[in-house]
């Protein structure tokens, strides 16, 4: 209990109540952002017994065919056990297929099938739609500045994971 309230208190120290409260409204804008982002997909997921975890394997098998369990792993950020959980369930309908690496028959390489494709296309499609729109109303230099805040709130050694072409 007293480490929390020094961290508080030194958390406290490093920021004025004016920059704070600057902060708290990006901090709404991004929760709100992030809700209305994920609501259209996650209505599509729950039809087919799907939450968010599918959704993240879903994309990034899509966008990274042949990626490993330990890579996917490592962009999730999850445990072995909830990954085992949601890609056999994926694996199990016909979503994803693990193939075994010819060079080392270790490794897993996860691939979309058909169905993988069409609902990660759907979903990105219906994403994509939404920051479109956004982006409709903002000239290019407010688009770019953008994808730097967003850069700039991924963990430093994940910034290299997204393309930093603007």
């Amino acid at each position: 209990m007293n480490d929390s309230r020094t961290e508080i208190s030194d958390a406290k120290a490093t920021v004025s109540d004016e920059e704070l409260d600057n902060m708290r409204q990006a901090i709404e804008l991004l929760f709100f952002a992030y809700r209305d982002f994920t609501a259209e997909p996650d209505a599509i997921l729950a039809g087919y017994g799907f939450g968010r975890a599918h959704h993240r394997v879903i994309y990034f098998v899509g966008r990274n065919p042949g990626i490993t369990v330990s890579q996917l792993l490592e962009i999730l950020q999850i445990t072995k056990q909830s990954l085992a959980r949601v890609l056999r369930q994926l694996v199990d309908e016909g979503f994803i297929e693990q193939r075994l690496d010819e060079e080392d028959g270790r490794r897993r390489l996860l691939h979309l099938l058909d169905k993988g494709h069409e609902i990660e296309i759907l979903l990105t499609i219906k994403q994509a739609r939404r920051i479109n729109a956004a982006f409709a109303h903002v000239g290019a230099e407010a688009q770019k500045g953008f994808k730097d805040v967003l850069r700039g709130i991924i963990n430093e050694k994940d910034r290299g994971r997204v393309s930093a072409d603007d």
